[in-house]
């Protein structure tokens, strides 16, 4: 499995939370929203310009900015990683 920030990930890949690597008060907000590490999380979509992105995780779903994204580690699913490659391929055609 690879480790990716949660800003580089594309809609339909999901991974697994390993950290938020800052220690800033939105960093501490977003650990009070429950994106905490060992939690699961999907990408939802993005906003037509891209930034922000939507996420699933614990059963809601929460917008967050790319800036922030950057700050969470994500353990990711190697099966999303080929659906999204896939997706994207199709996508290109």
């Amino acid at each position: 499995m690879k480790i990716i920030t949660l800003d580089k990930m594309q809609v339909g890949q999901s991974g697994i939370i390993q950290n938020v690597v800052d220690e800033s008060v939105i960093c501490r907000r977003l650990l009070e929203m429950g994106v905490t590490p060992k939690t699961s999380l999907k990408v939802v979509r993005f906003a037509p310009l891209g930034d922000p992105m939507e996420i699933e995780l614990r059963g809601y779903h929460l917008l967050i900015r790319k800036c922030d994204a950057a700050m969470i580690e994500i353990l990711l699913d190697e099966r999303t990683q080929m659906n999204a490659d896939k997706r994207g391929a199709d996508e290109r055609r």
